[in-house]
């Protein structure tokens, strides 16, 4: 309301026929999935921001220790930092024609909850293997990437608390970068290091898109491996973005485990910073 924007909201019946994977996710909760879309903007390259946007993350069932679980209200970091950005470049006045997607769901445990290898449908029409529940957040982004793609964006990026590999690799504090265009990554670095909102870039290796061909039935979301973790999500994501898509994935912890100048203990926008430089800087060209 505060920047005239347009918002519609995809639930019930409506969000099971045409978002099915994000309906699967959420349908064990008692509060049901969502698929939020808001437009602002009408001039500009066409900007894309989506998030992840697990309310609580239980780990369905393939349910997560309780020390695991802890911090899992933070599973919606991802979409977070896209409404934070979006409202960063709004106040701004940026001029772009902006479209945030938000996939929310509670992924809970219920009589209505998926199972391990269950099939499930997509909103691309590609049949999912479920390779662990805690895997959820890129069944839900599947469906929000395929939709945006439908808008065909100059840019479209998602953040996403989506993998303890890029934890691993990287730490708490520097989020993974993937992209699918090296020219667009090359400047979201540099806006990085502009505006000390440090990134880091991983590989989208294609040999690893093997490993999600590796189903017993259809396409595996985690692949049989747990090596290469960050890598083969992203290449999962990438299904459904296509590889022509100037598309580019942060896989962000979203959360300070300490404080540090600046940076409060507790939930974090890591990347929006320099997102905010990259797109003004793309707007202005």
């Amino acid at each position: 309301a505060a920047h005239n924007a347009d918002i519609t909201v995809h639930d019930g019946d409506q969000l099971a026929s045409a978002f099915p994977a994000i309906h699967t996710v959420g349908r064990a909760a008692e509060i049901g999935p969502r698929l939020i879309d808001m437009r602002w903007g009408d001039s500009g390259p066409k900007i894309t921001l989506i998030g992840k946007g697990i309310t609580f993350d239980s780990g369905g069932l393939d349910l997560k220790p309780s020390k695991a679980m802890e911090m899992m209200k933070k599973d919606m970091g991802g979409a977070a930092t896209v409404l934070g950005l979006a409202a960063a470049l709004m106040t701004h006045r940026t001029k772009i024609r902006l479209r945030v997607l938000v996939a929310a769901a509670e992924n809970a445990v219920s009589d209505r909850a998926m199972r391990p290898l269950d099939v499930i449908d997509t909103r691309a029409g590609i049949k999912v293997e479920v390779g662990n529940t805690d895997a959820e957040g890129r069944l839900v982004l599947a469906d929000a990437l395929d939709y945006a793609i439908e808008g065909k964006p100059d840019f479209m990026i998602d953040f996403a608390t989506l993998t303890g590999a890029a934890r691993v690799a990287l730490g708490t504090e520097l989020p993974a970068l993937f992209a699918n265009n090296q020219q667009t990554a090359d400047a979201m670095l540099a806006a990085s290091r502009r505006v000390a909102d440090p990134l880091w870039q991983l590989p989208l290796f294609d040999d690893y898109d093997r490993h999600l061909d590796a189903g017993y039935a259809a396409l595996s979301s985690t692949g049989p491996s747990g090596y290469g973790g960050a890598i083969t999500a992203a290449l999962f994501l990438r299904r459904f973005a296509g590889t022509d898509t100037n598309w580019a994935h942060i896989d962000v912890m979203a959360w300070n485990l300490a404080a540090r100048p600046g940076r409060p203990k507790g939930g974090e926008a890591m990347g929006l910073r320099a997102l905010f430089d990259y797109i003004n800087r793309l707007a202005a060209e």
